[in-house]
């Protein structure tokens, strides 16, 4: 670890872990380890992780260049969208780890976004077009497509109305470090176990706002009515008796939402980086050894 921050090698096991982590939960609607779906199984998303990751972990790297890098490198593997949101998520949390001057990983990432430029734009817009995610990055302004003409943070400033990822970048990344790590923190005091906590945030932020993959794919209304469901799911989450019953009820949502074709991808992209951030703060907080 140089100066504040954290080590490459420390970046690319905390996203891989994160990655692995978020496929232990049985997260309704999403793939994991007790169900595929929407035609991805759980090895496509930890091979695509150990793709992506030492491009997100790159040293001397840049929020574009890490977007890019992790994008070209898991296409290669295996050939199909299976991490845009995470590594568009993952890529300002790890350059703030990275460059960090401070322990505080909220206001290192608010600093980053401040100094998103308009070549991280051209970097992440030309990996959105590679990805080819369903309805994604067709707009009126900064379309992917053409050429970069503002900022990375102006562009996702402008998408961040429609896109849930897009506003984590215009509001300093509020439902990680909020709504996300704190219902992280409450799982774990009511003595949740890694995936039961990890289902807790998937549920959490599902039950939050519309999830933006199901609005691009199906509109706003199913995904509208998603979000109410899940509301009631959460609920009945945190009067579950015990893991068992919690992971059953998950199951029942899961297979209800499959048979639909509903997949909330972009809460399982928020759930993965909540773990990453949960993980590169732990680092940044430790005591640092002078000499």
């Amino acid at each position: 670890m140089t100066g504040c921050g954290v080590a490459p090698q420390d970046i690319a096991t905390g996203f891989i872990a994160a990655c692995e982590a978020e496929l232990q939960a049985p997260k309704p609607g999403n793939v994991h380890v007790f169900a595929d779906g929407h035609g991805m199984t759980t090895a496509d998303f930890i091979v695509s992780a150990e793709a992506a990751a030492p491009f997100i972990a790159a040293t001397h790297s840049t929020v574009g260049a890490r977007i890019e890098g992790a994008v070209e490198a898991t296409w290669a593997r295996v050939g199909q969208n299976t991490n845009l949101g995470i590594i568009l998520l993952c890529a300002p949390l790890a350059q703030a780890a990275a460059t960090a001057q401070s322990a505080d990983l909220r206001r290192e990432t608010q600093r980053v976004l401040q100094a998103l430029d308009i070549d991280d734009a051209a970097a992440a817009f030309r990996a959105i077009a590679h990805a080819q995610p369903a309805g994604l990055g067709e707009a009126p302004e900064h379309d992917v497509h053409a050429q970069a003409q503002t900022t990375l943070l102006e562009a996702m400033r402008a998408a961040a109305d429609r896109d849930r990822i897009a506003w984590q970048y215009a509001n300093g990344f509020a439902d990680i470090f909020d709504l996300g790590l704190e219902t992280l923190a409450e799982a774990r005091m009511r003595g949740a176990d890694p995936p039961l906590a990890t289902l807790s945030v998937y549920a959490a932020l599902l039950a939050a706002f519309p999830d933006s993959h199901i609005v691009r794919k199906h509109g706003r209304a199913a995904a509208e009515t998603v979000r109410g469901e899940a509301a009631r799911f959460e609920t009945d989450l945190k009067s579950a008796k015990s893991r068992d019953a919690a992971f059953e009820l998950a199951l029942e949502f899961d297979r209800a939402l499959k048979r639909r074709g509903l997949n909330p991808g972009t809460s399982a992209d928020l759930t993965v980086a909540v773990l990453f951030t949960d993980y590169l703060a732990a680092i940044l907080a430790r005591p640092r050894k002078n000499g």
